[in-house]
Formats: C-alpha cells, sequence, structure tokens
C-alpha cells in the first residue's frame, strides 16, 4: 500500500505540466506544417522550371522537324542505315582536341551542318571510310558544311596523324579525344553502339539522326543525303 505522506499528492502541479506539453507539441507540429508548404513550393518551382527547360530545348529544335521529313527519301542506297531521329533533340556538347592540341567543343561549329564521325586507327570500318569522308569534304565542305571525324585512339598516338597520311586524308581535320571521353558519353546515352558511329547535327547543333557503322560517304546517295540537308536548311 502507498504511503500517502511519503508520496505526497503531485496533481496541483500537473494541469501545468500538462499545458506545457501541450503547447510544445502544438508548436512543433506548426513548425512542421510551414516547412512541409515551403518544400512543396521549392519543389513545385523547380518542377516548373524543369518543365519551361524542357519545352524550351525541344522548341530549340523545332525547325529541324520539316528538314528531317525532307531527308526520309534521299536515305537509301550506301546510306540506307542511316537512322533519322522520330523526333530532333539537342546533341551533347562534346568536347576534344583540335589538331593544334588545343579544347574544342561541337558549340565552336554552331552555325554550320557536320557530319560527327567516331573513329579509331584500330578500327578496320573506320580506317575503311575515312577516305570516302574526306572525298565528302572535300566536295561540299564549306562555311555551312563540314565532316568532323574525332579519333578516339588512346594509345600510339602517331600513328592517327600517319593513317591520315597513308589514307591520302587532306581535306579533314584531325580532331581527337586521346581520353575517349566522347565514345564513352555517347555509349551512356545509348548513342553509340560501336566505331564508327556517325551524327548529323543541323547549325542549332540538333540530332537529325545517326549510322552504326561504316558507309561510303563518298558516294551519290550520301552527296544527294548531305545536299538535301543543306538545301532544306
Amino acid at each position: 500500500m502507498t504511503n500517502p505522506d511519503q508520496n505526497p499528492d503531485p496533481s496541483p502541479q500537473a494541469p501545468a505540466v500538462k499545458r506545457k506539453a501541450v503547447w510544445t507539441r502544438l508548436i512543433v507540429a506548426a513548425g512542421l506544417l510551414s516547412l512541409s508548404f515551403i518544400l512543396y513550393g521549392m519543389m513545385g518551382r523547380t518542377g516548373k522550371e524543369a518543365a519551361d527547360k524542357d519545352t524550351q530545348i525541344a522548341s530549340d529544335c523545332l525547325g529541324s522537324v520539316p528538314i528531317r521529313a525532307a531527308l526520309a527519301p534521299v536515305v537509301k542506297g550506301e546510306i540506307a542505315a542511316f537512322a533519322l531521329s522520330p523526333k530532333p533533340k539537342p546533341f551533347t556538347n562534346l568536347t576534344f582536341l583540335a589538331p593544334d592540341g588545343s579544347p574544342k567543343a561541337l558549340s565552336d561549329f554552331k552555325g554550320k551542318w557536320l557530319l560527327v564521325n567516331i573513329w579509331a586507327t584500330w578500327c578496320v570500318p573506320c580506317r575503311e571510310e575515312i577516305p570516302a569522308l574526306d572525298k565528302l569534304q572535300a566536295s561540299l565542305g564549306s562555311d555551312k558544311f563540314e565532316v568532323v571525324t574525332i579519333s578516339i585512339d588512346t594509345a600510339k598516338l602517331d600513328r592517327r596523324a600517319a593513317f591520315f597520311k597513308d589514307a591520302g586524308a587532306k581535306s579533314l581535320a584531325l580532331y581527337a579525344d586521346p581520353t575517349a571521353n566522347v565514345f564513352q558519353i555517347l555509349k551512356r546515352e545509348g548513342k553509340a553502339l560501336g566505331l564508327p558511329t556517325t551524327f548529323l547535327l543541323d547549325p542549332k547543333l540538333c540530332e537529325l539522326g545517326n549510322m552504326q557503322g561504316g558507309a561510303d560517304w563518298a558516294s551519290l546517295d550520301a552527296f544527294s543525303f548531305i545536299k538535301t540537308a543543306l538545301t532544306g536548311s
């Protein structure tokens, strides 16, 4: 049995303690509620900003849609394997090295059509199509169009220039990425399965399509394809 003399009744202080606890819980709850509204608002703005950005990006390539449609009938023969993009999208701004070793990026070419070719000296199909790409550049290269071949050799780098010389490639610039990072980026994006891989970009750097594997870029089919792109722009 509990002795009342040893355990005085605490009831006179109980209501005050309980009220304090209730107020504490209310203050904490109100703080959490306010924080949730703030976070919700921030997330809402972030989501809206992302949506606006996506819309802007899509609008950047709207002008490419008619050209993509014009190219469809001329994707045949030697370049029949060229896959036109269902919906033109901005291409990754790849960075690499210019022939003199200075930094270069695809954005530096903005304003002209680009046929971007990723290759390496150890890739047999790549070696076979470099002379054709050189002929394409020699015939159609201008301030409106350029063939941009990017070597991803990571060893024995002197082989690149030696191969260009042996292949008689005089019109192509020897762009290179000795880290092979450009290929890894495209591979992660699902745009490159192997070598060679070639992309057609419009003057706004929107991708019109790609070719997985080699092709005869000096053929009449290839010339008609590029001329159609240039005429359509």
